[in-house]
């Protein structure tokens, strides 16, 4: 081999050397270590965002001007239209108009686009919010409710139109009641 060429291939040869060494020497590794939360920092985050949602739901009320009430529960009502007869009750089939949105005014679901959709108090599968929202009415209501997400789809939402943590509101007409037995 030529001179020149063998200074050439030991110096590459040295820099691969050097390389791999440097690259395979110990290195010092920080692993922090990870820990579930517990109950009291859970029950610490549902605090805050519960809170969180209270305040969002708030400030959309007052912008809109609205005049909702807020049940114990977190649920946040207006009755537009007080409607008849008695309360809505367990075993009732339940028709009426609707329209679900999110609070920047997306509308997810609309019986102005599917029909009126029918329910049957108690029986039914629905949003907490809307179980203890109907109760809330009589026949021909007109009502508006505001569904914290612990009330609606809590921290996955519906999988379709609805996202995880969404707070919702509903504008229902109640439209028939049919008492069952």
């Amino acid at each position: 081999m030529e001179r020149s060429k063998l200074i050439r291939f030991c110096s590459i040869g040295t820099l691969i050397m050097f390389f791999l060494i440097v690259s395979c020497r110990d290195r010092q590794v920080v692993h922090k270590s990870i820990t579930k939360p517990g109950k009291k920092e859970m029950a610490d985050m549902n605090r805050f965002l519960v809170q969180r949602d209270k305040e969002v739901i708030e400030n959309y009320i007052e912008r809109k001007n609205l005049k909702l009430t807020e049940s114990p529960t977190g649920l946040w009502y207006f009755i537009e239209n007080e409607g008849s007869g008695d309360l809505l009750k367990e075993n009732e089939k339940i028709s009426m108009e609707y329209e679900c949105s999110l609070l920047d005014g997306t509308v997810c679901y609309s019986s102005s686009t599917s029909g009126p959709k029918e329910v049957i108090l108690g029986r039914t599968t629905i949003e907490p919010g809307m179980n203890e929202g109907f109760r809330l009415l009589k026949p021909g209501a007109e009502a508006i409710f505001i569904l914290p997400p612990f009330l609606a789809y809590g921290m996955v939402g519906d999988g379709k139109k609805i996202p995880p943590r969404s707070i919702i509101v509903y504008r229902v007409r109640i439209l028939e009641v049919e008492k069952l037995e």
